[in-house]
């Protein structure tokens, strides 16, 4: 559980908005592209330094856009919004399989949720040889890699909303809380939804971190990272490049990702969305962090890989006239897996938090059957359980339980 101090400011903070369901997903869908709109933000840039692609190199990627006002939109044919119709059958009549127990010892079995090995053992936290990952649940994993701590998508609240009585409940707890963490260096966010930008999270890493954890966002989401008192945070837009204070060989590129963002009812897409790539002299990482496909992994898989380690979505993905557009499905997180040139990837967004109607253990499964179907290992691609970690790199593998 978060400090309650903590909890309670993120909870006045949030108070500003309206809580995001999937009845107020009005205006999400982009409307007519206008490329020549300025790409401004309602940030102020005077904290926001960043090193911008080469001019030489920008024409083999795709560059983020706006409509007419000044909405983010996804340029790909591959998006498509849930129409009306769509979200009504959602909401009414689509029979959601989930199917989650309520039992909890069947869930401890089915999905365990381990103590992480730098709680059982703070001493061995410290960063050695290889690239360690943990899965702390959902889209949050901890990645340990060329000197530097990183945290995706971090959200340790119960519920993903504004508040902690109401919105989507966690059915597996986080494995740690945030003040049992190791030192983080660093911190990505992908985009504006609750269940990947979490009020109280991000209250209790800037309580006991302050101004030495740099914060990476897209753009448009600077003002409410300093509103939540963060000093060090660097907003940056697509293919836009920075790095940690005192670790300059280690660059942090945002990435397009195909999505949406809201937090309220009336800022539909003001914030970008993005994937990250970190790139260290000695490994790289991907975090896709919540999309649907498109042909952009490809470009970052020429760009930039290949990659040591990703870590790309498989759950929250039927009915698929609701979900294809902004979630990926186990066989198209596999074709990004392809695309990016990964050595190895983690399954996250799944087995956390029931935001769609496919059964809970399916996603698992399907990765597995369509891992076999393209010829691929299962330890290509693999799933943890809540709170385990895996040594990638090197010679053993290990798993750290």
């Amino acid at each position: 559980m978060e400090k309650p101090s903590a909890s309670g400011r993120a909870a006045l903070e949030e108070s500003k908005g309206l809580v995001e369901d999937v009845g107020v997903l009005r205006g999400a869908e982009g409307g007519e592209v206008d490329h020549q709109t300025a790409r401004k933000s309602s940030s102020s840039r005077s904290s926001r330094k960043s090193f911008r692609l080469d001019y030489r190199l920008e024409e083999d990627v795709t560059k983020s856009c706006q409509d007419k006002h000044g909405r983010w939109t996804n340029p790909w044919p591959t998006w498509r919004f849930p129409s009306y119709t769509t979200l009504l059958r959602f909401l009414l009549w689509d029979k959601n399989h989930s199917n989650i127990p309520s039992n909890k010892e069947l869930l401890d079995s089915e999905l365990p949720v381990m103590e992480p090995y730098f709680v059982q053992s703070p001493d061995l936290s410290e960063s050695g040889p290889g690239l360690r990952v943990t899965w702390l649940g959902h889209a949050t994993v901890l990645v340990e890699m060329d000197g530097l701590n990183i945290l995706t998508d971090p959200i340790f609240s119960q519920r993903a909303s504004m508040f902690q009585f109401l919105g989507p409940k966690r059915y597996r707890g986080p494995p740690c809380t945030v003040e049992q963490l190791p030192r983080i260096d660093a911190v990505v966010i992908s985009h504006s939804h609750y269940d990947h930008l979490d009020a109280g999270s991000v209250a209790s890493l800037n309580q006991r971190f302050g101004g030495e954890l740099r914060w990476f966002v897209p753009l448009g989401l600077m003002d409410w990272l300093t509103k939540m008192g963060c000093e060090n945070v660097m907003e940056l837009d697509w293919w836009e490049e920075n790095c940690v204070p005192g670790h300059d060989d280690v660059t942090f590129v945002c990435t397009p990702a195909q999505h949406w963002s809201k937090r309220t009812a009336l800022d539909d897409n003001k914030s970008l969305w993005g994937s990250w790539c970190v790139l260290g002299p000695d490994h790289r990482f991907f975090f896709a962090g919540d999309t649907g496909y498109c042909s952009s992994f490809q470009e970052i898989g020429r760009r930039y890989g290949p990659f040591d380690l990703a870590a790309i979505p498989i759950g929250a993905y039927n009915p698929r006239d609701m979900m294809q557009g902004q979630h990926v499905d186990p066989e198209e997180a596999v074709q990004i897996h392809q695309d990016i040139q990964a050595k190895q990837s983690v399954a996250i967004h799944w087995g956390t938090f029931a935001l769609a109607y496919e059964y809970y253990l399916e996603p698992p499964a399907r990765l597995r059957a369509a891992l076999e179907q393209k010829g691929l290992k299962p330890e290509s691609f693999f799933t943890l359980h809540h709170g385990e970690s895996r040594l990638i790199a090197s010679q053993q593998g290990d798993v750290f339980d």
